[in-house]
């Protein structure tokens, strides 16, 4: 807090960090708590071929190292950025970067609750006397209060320390210790079903729709544009996105869905009965992972590896939170009004504590993990995907196309999450609502591009 002097700092980390301390920052915040307990529990249900899904972040990053990246430092040999949105007030209007502005807000407030209520799974699953609710504020404040008063260079530092602590608690602690609780592999093979090793026992559909949801969001997401922008150049960056690639899939993908592995074993043997989990009907896939840690670990191990878990958990929490502030600060409110600088950091810090609450206030709300951050990135993605790629990869650019893009793309991903939520609409072959949203989006920009151009001129590197 004391060394931040200005929005610069605040928001972007003064645009000087490495590619170690970016590359770890990103890892963190894209699988964090919320993907790590949402693999174990497909570690749960499906055993090894649930770590696709982080295969498509390895996809994403790869992909967005080598071609957005570039084209984002050259935005920035031009102009000063702060968040995602103003790509699109840059290459676009005003009009249309405060429409993207307002679905990254609403899609990261979402997103921050998710980790928010992973954090409070985890920790009623191994402290029997806390409520849901209790631990969804403890987990929340605790976030948002350091995330308030430091800024981005805390969320980093943070971010660093806090991935760290986790491999060291998965790989020291974690897994050994669950491995040889359920009686290493001859116990393990003999108690699942060979699909639980098949890491092709996954439909084509499940993976379709992971990367539909999870590839795009490496182009649109505002905590990754924010690293983009703190590092020192685009080498860095490019070095960073790599870096975190790998450390996605393999590394974690495996780590996370080993543990969960472990937990169905452990719930067949019954080591989960005395608690009141005798079958697969009585648990949530997500609550075996920490079934499984409070049963095998001793007091001291058990604190160990929960600080790992709550560490993964703010890391995200912390970044979404920026990124949401960052939206309605600089995209929103600065954009219509004409604030000091001192100002500005100081109503930094409200905007956040606020976008905090409400984040509390939505995870108290929600009971599924996955389902929340894959909702919120959903919505995101199928508003910001396609004009974004329209406007840095096509000639035919137009701001009122990407305008009702946005409106229409986010409107139909968020009205079918909403009906099937509520039971009241099936998709067909239980494809993601995100292919309508992204489908009509396109449909919509290079209907109206063709007969409205841009008024800016083409952009190029």
């Amino acid at each position: 807090m004391r060394r931040n002097k200005d929005i610069d700092d605040y928001y972007v980390g003064g645009r000087g960090m490495s590619s170690g301390h970016i590359g770890l920052s990103v890892v963190a915040t894209d699988v964090g708590g919320g993907f790590s307990i949402g693999l174990g529990g497909l570690g749960f249900a499906i055993g090894l071929a649930g770590s696709w899904m982080l295969f498509t972040g390895l996809v994403g990053a790869w992909l967005s190292a080598y071609f957005l990246i570039p084209k984002i430092f050259g935005l920035l040999r031009r102009h000063k950025l702060f968040t995602f949105p103003e790509i699109f007030f840059h290459l676009f209007n005003s009009r249309v970067a405060f429409l993207a502005a307002l679905v990254s807000a609403i899609g990261y407030i979402g997103f921050t609750g998710a980790q928010i209520l992973a954090g409070a799974k985890l920790a009623t699953a191994t402290f029997p006397d806390l409520s849901l609710q209790s631990a969804v504020w403890i987990m929340g404040l605790t976030a948002v209060i350091y995330t308030v008063f430091g800024g981005l260079k805390a969320v980093i530092y943070t971010d660093t320390v806090q991935w760290i602590i986790l491999m060291a608690g998965l790989i020291f602690i974690g897994i050994p210790m669950s491995y040889f609780a359920v009686g290493g592999y001859d116990a393990i093979k003999a108690t699942l079903d060979p699909s639980f090793f098949n890491l092709f026992n996954l439909p084509w559909v499940d993976l379709f729709n992971w990367a539909l949801t999870i590839i795009p969001i490496w182009f649109i997401g505002m905590t990754l544009y924010q690293r983009i922008y703190a590092s020192r150049d685009e080498k860095t960056a490019r070095k960073a996105w790599f870096l975190a690639g790998i450390f996605e899939w393999p590394i974690m993908a495996f780590m996370g869905v080993l543990l969960g592995l472990f937990a169905r074993v452990a719930l067949q043997q019954g080591m989960f009965d005395e608690l009141g989990y005798t079958d697969l009907a009585s648990i949530d896939a997500e609550m075996g992972l920490p079934l499984l840690l409070r049963s095998i670990l001793p007091v001291g191990l058990m604190g160990l590896m929960m600080s790992a878990y709550f560490s993964a958990i703010m890391s995200t929490a912390d970044s979404c939170l920026m990124a949401a502030s960052g939206n309605v600060l600089t995209d929103i409110i600065g954009r219509y009004t004409n604030l000091s600088e001192h100002k500005l950091l100081r109503y930094s810090q409200y905007v956040t504590f606020a976008i905090g609450a409400l984040s509390l206030l939505l995870a108290t709300q929600m009971n599924n993990v996955l389902d929340l951050m894959l909702m919120s990135y959903s919505f995101m993605v199928s508003g910001l995907f396609v004009p974004l790629l329209a406007a840095l990869f096509f000639r035919q650019k137009s701001s009122v196309a990407a305008w009702w893009s946005i409106l229409i793309g986010g409107s139909t991903t968020l009205s079918l999450e909403v009906l099937i939520v509520n039971n009241s609409f099936h998709i067909p072959l239980d494809l993601n609502p995100n292919l309508f949203g992204i489908t009509a989006a396109l449909i919509t920009y290079f209907s109206i591009a063709k007969y409205k151009s841009n008024e800016l001129p083409t952009y190029r590197r």
